[in-house]
């Protein structure tokens, strides 16, 4: 039980600091729109979103931003509340792992959200800077998540025969993510094929 609780903690330190790490470098070192070509479908594009996971937006203005937040930091608690009784039952390691990832995860663009609007200025049509004199783009828990992955891997147009979309450029995958979206995103997919070996009542 004690060395399940221990790779719970590694899981959660390690996922947050390539997260955080990889945002204030994007941050610092970037503007919005900049990005860096890797190979054809692998690019570096910095954006910020004010919504969920993949830039999913719950809506506009401050109370919607507000509230998503408050809604993060209540999931956050709810999800850190279930690792913990799942590490005092002994629960499958794989269970213990998958809940880990995406407590990291959460608390990664929740960290984006509450601080960054307050350490960081604005990234328009500049590199923004940590802890400016003027002080920051927005108040606690106002604050933007810092996306970079880009993987176009197929780009085509769909043909012309196809209802309502036909003619449209096509992009697979066209959402701009991180690295806590990804380990939400592995947490949720290994939970989903391994349900019934980590829940076998």
């Amino acid at each position: 039980m004690k060395r399940k609780g221990q790779l719970a903690w590694l899981i959660i330190i390690v996922v947050l600091l390539i997260d955080q790490l990889l945002k204030i470098w994007v941050k610092t070192h970037m503007f919005l729109g900049q990005e860096f070509k890797i190979t054809d479908w692998f690019i570096i594009h910095f954006t910020e979103n004010r919504g969920m996971a993949f830039g999913i937006e719950l809506g506009d203005g401050d109370y919607a931003k507000l509230f998503l937040s408050i809604f993060r930091l209540l999931a956050i608690g709810a999800i850190g509340y279930y690792l913990y009784t799942l590490i005092k039952k002994n629960a499958h390691v794989g269970l213990i792992i998958c809940i880990s990832l995406i407590l990291a995860g959460a608390i990664g663009n929740m960290i984006d959200s509450a601080f960054y609007g307050m350490i960081f200025n604005e990234s328009y049509y500049q590199v923004a800077r940590m802890f400016p004199p003027e002080g920051g783009y927005a108040g606690f828990l106002h604050g933007k998540v810092v996306d970079m992955f880009y993987f176009p891997i197929i780009q085509t147009t769909l043909p012309t025969w196809i209802p309502f979309w036909g003619g449209q450029e096509f992009v697979f995958f066209r959402p701009v993510f991180n690295i806590a979206d990804s380990a939400i995103t592995i947490g949720v997919i290994f939970l989903l094929i391994f349900q019934k070996k980590f829940f076998p009542k």
